[in-house]
């Protein structure tokens, strides 16, 4: 076997709140055919944790890639469906439906994680993606637009809320 001039290691959160981890130093990682890691083990309790045991059990230093390659390489140990390589993402400065072609939700277009962000959390999402999406800064005018119809919505849904309170 050739030896990678990289190292590499995966490392995935589980539905207990733990860590697997997978490495790959003798050989990179791919899809079809799976290839199987040099290295793999659960339980760890932080990503840091679980880097620091893979890279012992390596003997050293790895370099950290996407999680898609250790939740692929355990849903092959649990004997499920071999795994697909996930879609390409496309940049979030552009607006686009989601994977059901749906339109996307107004707080993924500002770039907040989750419903019922504060005031502040707010403007500080519109006034980044303003900028990364304005026309005069290189950005589209569509997607701008949306944003700004975005920001607009979330605003007076959180000003209702605000004032409920």
């Amino acid at each position: 076997m050739t030896e990678l001039s990289t190292a590499v290691c995966s490392i995935a959160s589980t539905a207990r709140r733990r860590f697997f981890w997978a490495a790959w130093w003798s050989h990179a990682p791919r899809y079809a055919p799976f290839q199987k890691p040099d290295a793999s083990h659960g339980g760890a309790r932080t990503l840091e944790e679980a880097l620091a045991h893979a890279e012992r059990s390596a003997g050293r230093h790895l370099v950290l890639i996407e999680p898609h390659w250790a939740r692929a390489w355990n849903r092959v140990l649990r004997g499920e469906a071999s795994p697909v390589p996930p879609l390409p993402r496309t940049p979030r400065a552009v607006a686009r439906p989601s994977e059901h072609g749906k339109a996307i939700s107004s707080w993924e277009l500002l770039g907040l994680g989750a419903p019922g962000p504060s005031l502040l959390e707010l403007k500080r999402a519109y006034r980044k993606r303003a900028l990364e999406t304005h026309p005069d800064q290189g950005g589209d005018a569509d997607t701008f637009r949306q944003v700004q119809r975005a920001y607009e919505k979330l605003l007076s849904a959180a000003e209702k809320r605000d004032k409920k309170r």
